[in-house]
């Protein structure tokens, strides 16, 4: 069973200059909180001074002098084409947010030419297709001349700088050459998941801002995938056959800090996904670091992070993150159950992968398959474990940790979002042989603050608290904008709590001062004077299993146990399946809607993995309503 079934796969063309952010700003008289004016901190800072402190001393630095702390890392971690002369300019209630302000760099230059000049022949990818042991190596020289040949393609059909370039390709080298081609010429880079539906991909490349400023697709650069054959259009570019007569070198576009790296379209609640804007230093610099003390990466692992790169975490900790820190990357393009569900596990073995990073509902699927299919191969070469996407519930923690990590290799639950650019909050990093806590994010990342707000508005002090989580100070990986409607990123993320970034996530705050994140806040139910996150109860719930009818009665039961009675649902809809992402989360809007009985207005359902399953669950409750009105 291959993985992807498509004949090909293309790079489209949106023949368009994006808005500069300064465009859609807020207009003048806005207050910014402005970095001091004196210059960066000198070369050589970070690595021979800042770099050696305690986890304890540097998280203090970060958040009391963050100018000392992000330029000096900037300064030494980053190739700068021309320095920059201010490290921030920000004001958060207007989403105003600048960092290295001045400075010129090239983020394709970083993560390739640097280490190409070190260790040319270094593996840079490890492409992981659908039949395991079929694996491709790629190295940072070969992964150079093939973006060179691709910049230089899209440069002879006319794009430039600013231009938008979609790209709709599975994970492959070739999908990762294609956003470093369009990071070394200035373009704008859009990918969209390759298992998304040609609608979902037209709604990605034509949103409002796209259509205002250019309606049309120039090119479609057409890579061929398989043997079959492919009918050529009118506007279809044969790209294997047309890269190969170009040039294995391009000079990188010197880029400003802020100019435009890349778009991501996330699913909004109402309406069409919104393109969450990510620029460049900022956001290179931060992946980079969290890639780095996060995962405990070191020179020469091997990093497995399983995702697509049609999401954030592809983006970040596949692609950018990795290859500016010149690792090994893995790129997984095959399933967890394919052939068997040892796939994960006999690539460790194979690949000898260092760090391993995955999303709790694929672990939830793989330990109902039992310890046997981890026990089988050797993992012996993991030293770190990692979560991503939605918060992992104990039973899978402690499976991920005691089976699969054999109790050695610390897990870290990391919480971050597309909008936040990399980890905010993640056991790791630390002081030495700080403990972690199941299923908890835990500590906030260098620079990142956090806060709970409560009712009223406030924030919350001390500890064993629960409200809303906000941060109250920018850092470089955050998001500037959504594309095309700076207004909408201000209302969504700045307004709720003027003065602070509001995650939309809910959190509490144990009595020792670490994080849990509860979910959604508008996943949460207040009964009793009691804030309750559905995830709180979905946790306990897991313990049992399925639910046949027969047994909600000790569902009840088990949720009175182990949080209290206040909290037992008063109702259990059975359903055959829940609406799961691609990405296989759950999107709890749709059945929140369901049970507010509001379903004229579903939002943007593109990315669920069967739409189908919508209906099945209206028509269940729609059934529960007329027994409820019978009785």
């Amino acid at each position: 069973m291959a993985a992807y079934r498509y004949g090909l796969f293309g790079t489209l063309l949106s023949r368009c200059r994006t808005f500069g952010l300064g465009q859609t700003r807020t207009g003048p008289g806005c207050a910014r909180s402005l970095s001091s004016v004196s210059a960066p901190p000198r070369p050589g800072t970070w690595s021979s001074e800042l770099s050696r402190l305690s986890h304890r001393d540097l998280y203090r630095l970060s958040v009391t002098d963050p100018d000392r702390f992000w330029g000096s890392a900037a300064a030494d971690r980053l190739r700068w084409v021309e320095p920059f002369h201010r490290v921030r300019d920000c004001e958060l209630s207007s989403g105003k947010i600048s960092w290295f302000v001045g400075g010129k760099l090239n983020v394709s230059e970083n993560c390739l030419d640097v280490h190409v000049e070190k260790h040319p022949d270094r593996v840079a990818l490890i492409w992981e297709r659908d039949e395991p042991g079929t694996e491709v190596k790629v190295s940072y020289r070969e992964l150079l001349e093939t973006t060179c040949r691709l910049a230089n393609t899209l440069k002879s059909y006319g794009i430039q700088k600013g231009d938008r370039v979609a790209i709709y390709m599975s994970v492959s080298p070739l999908a990762v050459a294609s956003m470093l081609a369009c990071a070394r010429i200035g373009a704008v880079h859009t990918v969209v998941f390759a298992g998304f539906s040609s609608e979902a991909l037209a709604g990605r490349i034509q949103d409002d801002a796209a259509v205002r400023s250019c309606p049309t697709v120039r090119h479609v650069f057409v890579s061929q995938r398989t043997d079959k054959p492919v009918v050529m259009g009118q506007l279809d570019v044969p790209l294997d056959q047309v890269m190969m007569s170009q040039s294995p070198a391009c000079p990188a576009e010197p880029l400003d800090s802020e100019d435009l790296l890349f778009l991501l379209y996330t699913s909004g609640s109402t309406g069409k996904p919104k393109g969450i804007v990510h620029t460049q230093a900022g956001y290179l610099l931060y992946t980079s670091m969290t890639h780095q003390y996060v995962f405990d990466y070191r020179d020469g692992d091997v990093f497995g992070c399983v995702a697509d790169v049609g999401w954030i975490t592809g983006h970040s900790y596949v692609v950018y993150g990795p290859l500016c820190n010149g690792a090994t990357t893995v790129l997984f393009e095959s399933t967890p159950v394919y052939p068997n569900p040892g796939r994960y596990w006999e690539t460790v073995q194979r690949l000898r992968i260092s760090q391993f990073y995955g999303a709790p509902t694929a672990l939830r699927l793989l330990l109902k398959f039992g310890d046997s299919w981890v026990k089988k191969y050797d993992r012996s070469s993991l030293r770190t474990l990692g979560s991503v996407g939605e918060p992992i519930n104990h039973e899978a923690w402690h499976w991920f940790h005691s089976v699969v990590g054999d109790g050695r290799c610390p897990l870290v639950d990391t919480w971050w979002q597309t909008e936040t650019g990399g980890v905010c909050i993640a056991p790791r990093p630390a002081d030495h042989g700080a403990a972690i806590i199941p299923a908890m994010a835990m500590r906030p990342f260098y620079g990142v603050q956090p806060v709970l707000m409560g009712e009223e508005g406030d924030p919350l002090p001390g500890n064993s608290v629960s409200g809303a989580l906000c941060i109250s100070e920018p850092w470089p990986g955050m998001a500037r904008s959504i594309y095309g409607d700076h207004q909408r990123f201000v209302d969504a993320y700045f307004k709720p709590f003027p003065g602070c970034y509001f995650t939309g996530d809910g959190a509490s705050r144990s009595e020792d001062g670490h994080y849990q994140i509860t979910g959604r806040m508008d996943d949460v139910i207040n009964v009793s004077g009691h804030r309750l996150g559905t995830a709180e109860i979905e946790d306990a719930l897991e313990d049992f299993g399925s639910a046949p009818l027969a047994v909600l009665q000790e569902l009840r039961e088990l949720v009175a146990t182990k949080i209290a009675k206040y909290a037992v649902p008063e109702h259990f809809l059975v359903v055959k399946r829940l609406p799961k992402t691609r990405s296989g989360k759950i999107m709890r809007r749709i059945l929140r809607k369901v049970a507010m009985e509001t379903t004229g207005d579903l939002g943007d359902v593109s990315t669920l993995d069967d739409p189908s399953v919508v209906k099945e669950i209206i028509e269940a409750h729609e059934l529960y309503r007329k027994q409820r009105g019978q009785e």
